[in-house]
C-alpha cells in the first residue's frame, strides 16, 4: 500500500480563515494537560502513557480528553470504552490514524480508566464507533487543523500548499516539520470543534482495511505484553493474596452460622470476612481460597427467608404479573382494520431467561493502599462502577479508580461489576496488597444477571392485495438493565452487606422493547409493551429485547407470508421501502441462491431480516438446518449473511463480531434456558446449561455492503434477532414443525 499522503486541496476552504471564523484559530497547549485536574494529569511518558492518573475526567470538549500527541511523532488515543471482545481499539486507532495521516503503528490507544480516559458511560449498545469513534474523528482533525496551523506559522507557508505525510508536514522549498516538534513535548488543549474539516472517504487509506487485533495472541497464550492487552483473569501482581465469596443458596436468605474456626485452621487461609451476609475467605494462594470455600458452602447455615416460584407457569403468569404498562406506538386504525380484514393470522412466542455463558468466570482485582482504591475490571462501565462503589463503600469517588481490562467473555451485563464489587470490599479488609476475587463457575451461573424472558402476542391482517393492513404486539418482559450508575443497590455485593440496599425493582423498560416496531411498510400498528417483575435476577444481555421482539416479528413474517401463499423473501420485499434493507436481503438472497425450499433429508432453509434498534446496522441472514427423525437431533448446519453497518473502519473486525453474534445466537435459539425450581437455580454448569460446542458451530459466511461516506453504524449486536428466526423458518421448512419457543429443541419439533 502507498504511504498515506494528503495534499490539503486548494478548492477546499481555507483552514485558517475557517478556524478564524469559527473562533478557534488560537493553538492552545498546556504543559499539564488536564487543566481542571490537580497534579500532572496531562504529563505523558516517553511511551506515551500518561505519568499520573487523576480523580476527575478529562473535559471532553477538549483535544487531549482523546489524544495526545508526542515528541516523537506518535499519538495516544484514549476512549472512555473498553475491549469486550468486539475489536474497537483497532477501529478507533485506524479513525485516528487516518485522520492524522499517522502510519496506524504510530498511533497507541489507552482505554476505559477513570484516571485517564473521558467519561462515556458504558461499552453497551453497538455505539461505540458511532459515538466514541465519531469523538475521536473529530479530536483528530481538530488536532489535524491545530498542527497545520503552527506549521504554516513556523514555515512561512500558506495552508493550502502544505503537505502531510507519516505526521510530517512539509512545504515545497521551505522545509518541514513533525508534529513532535510542532507540539515540543506540551498538548494539545484546544476545544474539539465538531465541523473541523474531515477528510474525504474516498481517500481513505487506513480505514476500510482489515486490520488484526495485536492483543489476540497474548490472550489465547496466557501471556500477554502487559497486564491489559491480557485478561483479568491471567493478571498476577506483586504481593497479591485471592479470595472467594460463598453465596446463599437463593437470593432472600439469612446467613445464620459458619465454621469460622475450622476454616482459619485451614492451611493458607488468611481470614474470614464477614460482613451482614455476606461471606468469603482470603487466603495466599488460590487452591487454598477453593478448600476454604468449600468448607464454608457446605457447613455455613441459612434461613431462606423468599423461595423461588415454580417455573411451569411462567409464561401463563405473566399477564398477572404487570407493574406498568407502556404503549410504544399506535395507529387509529390498528384494531378496526384487524376486523374487516381478509385474511387474520396471531401467534404467540415466547423466550426463556438466558445466560450470558461467559466461559471464563467473572474475575477483579481491587488495592486498597493510602487510602485509595484501585479496582481491574473488566465491566462495561468503569466510571458508573466508580460512582456505585463509592456509594457501597462510603469513600469518595475521588479516591477510586477503575481499570478496565479485558474479561473472557462478556456479552452484556455479567458478572463483571458484581465480581469487582467483591474485590472492592474485601480489599478494605487486606490493605496494601491486590486482593484477587474469582467467581466458580457455579457463581456465575447462578448470580450473574439474566436475560429477561419474554412473552409476544402478535396479530396481523391482510387485505385483498396480501399486504398487511394491521398490526398488533403486545409484549411482557422484566427490564434489561440494571447496570450499575451510582446507586450500590445495582451491586450484588452490596444487597448483602450490613445495612445494605435492597435489590432494585425498577429499571429499563425501553430494552424490552427494542426493535418491537417492524421496519416494514405497515399502515396501522400498535405496539404496547409490559413490565413484569419476574423472579430471578435480570439485566443487560446482548441486543436486550431485540432478540426476542426480531425472532417473533421475524417467525411471524413468514407465517404471513405462507398465508398468503407467497415466498418470503418477496412477501417482505413487498413491504420495504428503504433500499439499503433491500440491498442486504437481495444479497442473501443472491448468495444462497434462493429459493431454496427442498425438504430432501429433513433439511430446510429460513430467511430473516432486520434493522437493529431500525436505526443500526442492517442486516439479513439464510440459515439451513437439518433434522434427524431416527435419532432426534436438529442441527443447524449453515448460516449465510449480509451486513450495511455504513462506513465500514475494519472490515475484519466487523466480520468477526457478525460471524460471533451469528454463533451465539445459534446456541441460545437450540440450545440455552436457565432452569430453576423453587430451592434455587438448576442450571449451575455446562450439562445443565449447555452451548454449542466447537463441532457443532455451522459453517458461517458474511459479505460486508461496505458504504464510503455514510456514518458507521452500531454493529456488535445486529445478528442476534435475525438468526433466531432464520433459525425456525429453517426449521418449519424441514419438519413443518411451527416451533414458537425458544429454545428450537428436536424435543418440540418432534412433541
Amino acid at each position: 500500500m502507498p504511504t498515506p499522503t494528503r495534499d490539503t486541496s486548494p478548492s477546499a476552504p481555507d483552514r485558517r480563515d475557517f478556524l478564524r471564523q469559527s473562533g478557534y484559530l488560537a493553538i492552545g497547549f498546556s504543559l499539564l494537560g488536564l487543566e481542571s485536574c490537580s497534579g500532572e494529569a496531562g504529563a505523558t511518558g516517553s511511551d506515551g502513557t500518561p505519568k499520573q492518573a487523576t480523580a476527575c475526567p478529562p473535559d471532553t470538549d477538549r483535544i487531549d480528553a482523546w489524544l495526545r500527541v508526542h515528541e516523537d511523532t506518535t499519538v495516544t488515543v484514549l476512549t472512555g470504552k473498553i475491549a469486550i471482545g468486539q475489536g474497537i481499539l483497532v477501529a478507533l486507532r485506524q479513525i485516528a490514524a487516518e485522520e492524522l495521516d499517522l502510519p496506524l503503528d504510530k498511533v497507541k490507544i489507552i482505554m476505559a480508566d477513570t484516571g485517564h480516559t473521558p467519561n462515556e458511560r458504558y461499552t453497551a449498545g453497538s455505539a461505540s464507533i458511532e459515538g466514541s469513534g465519531t469523538a475521536i474523528r473529530r479530536a483528530a482533525a481538530t488536532a489535524r487543523q491545530q498542527l497545520l496551523e503552527r506549521a504554516a506559522d513556523e514555515l512561512g507557508a500558506a495552508v493550502v500548499d502544505l503537505t502531510v505525510t507519516d505526521g510530517v508536514i512539509g512545504a515545497t522549498a521551505r522545509g518541514e516539520r513533525t508534529y513532535g516538534e510542532l507540539v515540543a513535548g506540551k498538548q494539545l488543549t484546544a476545544q474539539v470543534f465538531r465541523d473541523a474539516p474531515r477528510k474525504d472517504p474516498y481517500d481513505y487509506r487506513i480505514v476500510g482495511q482489515p486490520e488484526p487485533r495485536p492483543e489476540i495472541l497474548g490472550m489465547v497464550t496466557g501471556r500477554p505484553v502487559d497486564d491489559r492487552d491480557g485478561y483479568v483473569q491471567d493478571m498476577r501482581p506483586p504481593g497479591m493474596v485471592h479470595a472467594r465469596v460463598v453465596r446463599p443458596p437463593v437470593y432472600r436468605a439469612t446467613l445464620q452460622s459458619f465454621p469460622a474456626d475450622g476454616v482459619e485452621a485451614l492451611p493458607g487461609v488468611r481470614q474470614i470476612v464477614r460482613d451482614g451476609n455476606f461471606l468469603a475467605v482470603v487466603a495466599t494462594d488460590e487452591y487454598a481460597a477453593i478448600r476454604a470455600w468449600q468448607m464454608l458452602r457446605r457447613q455455613s447455615n441459612w434461613e431462606v427467608d423468599q423461595s423461588l416460584p415454580d417455573p411451569a407457569n411462567l409464561f401463563n403468569d405473566m399477564p398477572g404479573r404487570v407493574t406498568n404498562s407502556e404503549v410504544v406506538t399506535s395507529a387509529p386504525n390498528a384494531h378496526s382494520d384487524w376486523e374487516s380484514a381478509t385474511a387474520r393470522l396471531e401467534a404467540l412466542y415466547t423466550r426463556p431467561y438466558q445466560m450470558h455463558g461467559s466461559i471464563g468466570p467473572s474475575c477483579a482485582l481491587a488495592e486498597y493502599r493510602d487510602g485509595q482504591l484501585t479496582v481491574w475490571t473488566h465491566s462495561q462501565g468503569v466510571y458508573p462502577l466508580r460512582d456505585s462503589l463509592a456509594a457501597m463503600l462510603d469513600l469518595s469517588a475521588d479516591n477510586i479508580r477503575v481499570i478496565g481490562v479485558r474479561g473472557s467473555g462478556c456479552y452484556g451485563h455479567n458478572g463483571a461489576d458484581d465480581v469487582a464489587a467483591d474485590a472492592a470490599r474485601l480489599a478494605l479488609a487486606e490493605p496494601d496488597r491486590p486482593v484477587r476475587v474469582q467467581w466458580m463457575r457455579e457463581d456465575e451461573h447462578g448470580w450473574e444477571p439474566y436475560g429477561s424472558a419474554m412473552r409476544l402476542q402478535l396479530r396481523a391482517a391482510l387485505d385483498g392485495d396480501n399486504r398487511i393492513v394491521s398490526w398488533v404486539t403486545n409484549l411482557w418482559t422484566d427490564v434489561h438493565s440494571h447496570r450499575p450508575g451510582g446507586d450500590a443497590a445495582e451491586l450484588l455485593t452490596a444487597q448483602y452487606l450490613e445495612g445494605g440496599p435492597e435489590a432494585p425493582t425498577e429499571g429499563y423498560l425501553g430494552g424490552g422493547y427494542r426493535n418491537s416496531q417492524p421496519l416494514y411498510r405497515i399502515p396501522n400498528l400498535h405496539i404496547e409493551a409490559h413490565r413484569i417483575e419476574g423472579p430471578l435476577r435480570v439485566s443487560a444481555l446482548r441486543s436486550l429485547g431485540a432478540y426476542g421482539n426480531i425472532f417473533a416479528i421475524e417467525s411471524f413474517l413468514d407465517e404471513l407470508a405462507d398465508r398468503a401463499g407467497e415466498d418470503p423473501v418477496a412477501f417482505r420485499l413487498k413491504h420495504l421501502d428503504d433500499e439499503r434493507a433491500r440491498a442486504v436481503i437481495e444479497e442473501v438472497r443472491q448468495q444462497v441462491e434462493w429459493p431454496v425450499y427442498d425438504a430432501e433429508d429433513g433439511r430446510g432453509w429460513g430467511f430473516a431480516f432486520a434493522r437493529y434498534k431500525n436505526e443500526a446496522a442492517y442486516f439479513a441472514v439464510a440459515a439451513e438446518v437439518a433434522y434427524d427423525a431416527e435419532t432426534e437431533s436438529l442441527r443447524v448446519l449453515r448460516l449465510v449473511g449480509a451486513i450495511d453497518a455504513g462506513q465500514t473502519i475494519n472490515p475484519d473486525g466487523l466480520r468477526n463480531q457478525t460471524e460471533g453474534g451469528m454463533i451465539q445466537s445459534a446456541s441460545w435459539t437450540t440450545l440455552e434456558e436457565v432452569k430453576w425450581n423453587t430451592n434455587g437455580i438448576v442450571s449451575l454448569d455446562w450439562e445443565t446449561y449447555p452451548i454449542l460446542r466447537f463441532p457443532e458451530v455451522p459453517e458461517v459466511s458474511v459479505s460486508i455492503l461496505d458504504r464510503p461516506g455514510a456514518p458507521p453504524l452500531g454493529a456488535g449486536e445486529a445478528a442476534q434477532g435475525p438468526t433466531a428466526a432464520a433459525i425456525a423458518n429453517a426449521v418449519f421448512r424441514a419438519t413443518g414443525t411451527r416451533v414458537r419457543d425458544l429454545p428450537i429443541t428436536a424435543a418440540k419439533v418432534v412433541g
